[in-house]
């Protein structure tokens, strides 16, 4: 099994998007036995908050049930998932400093947007202090890059 961890800050707007887009289409897909995913923020700021009540509703307004409790990358993270997809480059890096720090290799960190091939080291924008369009602006980007990103695992997995 594949198994998958989006990060962003917090873990309440955009990385717990990013994993109900990706299990709505796994399961669209019947691929439910082969990809896991999970999400976490590189920040304590929110840990075991629900998701921000906006991307909940945005994300519901365009069919996808948003449910997750906030939480912090961890040291186990980086053995437990194959794949470890940051929202922006301050996360990339403080995912990078994390495993550098504790000693342990990782080949699968990437910039979630490196999956679309128009939008390399693009990253999606943080919703958080905006309005209503941004977080539809993030939905619509994070549900292409998991469209891409599901067509590359299938491809080499």
């Amino acid at each position: 099994m594949v198994k998958v961890l989006f990060v962003c800050l917090g873990n309440i707007c955009r990385s717990p998007v990013a994993e109900a887009i990706f299990n709505k289409r796994i399961k669209e897909a019947q691929l439910v036995h082969r990809f896991l995913a999970d999400s976490a923020g590189t920040s304590a700021y929110h840990l075991g908050d629900p998701p921000d009540q906006r991307s909940v509703s945005n994300a519901l307004g365009n069919g996808v049930k948003v449910s997750h409790s906030a939480r912090q990358v961890v040291r186990e993270d980086f053995s437990e998932f194959d794949y470890i997809l940051a929202m922006d480059r301050d996360n990339l890096q403080h995912i990078q400093l994390m495993a550098q720090i504790q000693e342990v290799s990782h080949n699968g960190i990437f910039l979630i947007r490196s999956f679309q091939s128009n939008a390399q080291g693009l990253e999606v924008p943080d919703p958080y202090y905006g309005g209503k369009h941004g977080f539809q602006k993030v939905f619509d980007v994070l549900d292409d890059c998991n469209q891409r990103f599901i067509e590359y695992l299938l491809e080499t997995h």
